[in-house]
């Protein structure tokens, strides 16, 4: 998996399955979100999401009052972040 920032928008290609990645994702948006209120997390093509960072992506918005919208190329993780109703609560759209 590989993570790119311009500003506030947070673009990640590839798996999201490892706790490496979990890691990478987590100090990207610590950096990101120090400066920023809301952020767009652009999610190319992975499949699934790992438990570890939708617990993170929860911490973000009901603790820290980020506001997240995340874009996501993948018809599959779309259904499952629907199937686990965090569609509204992640603000997905479709990319």
């Amino acid at each position: 998996m590989n993570i790119s920032t311009a500003g506030s928008k947070v673009t990640l290609n590839g798996n999201i399955k490892s706790v490496s990645d979990f890691q990478n994702i987590k100090s990207t948006l610590d950096d990101v979100t120090a400066s920023n209120a809301e952020i767009t997390l652009l999610i190319a093509d992975s499949i699934s999401i790992t438990s570890s960072v939708i617990g993170y992506l929860n911490k973000l918005i009901l603790k820290d009052g980020i506001k997240i919208n995340m874009l996501v190329g993948n018809d599959d993780l779309i259904s499952l972040l629907n199937d686990l109703n965090l569609s509204n609560v992640f603000n997905v759209r479709k990319n």
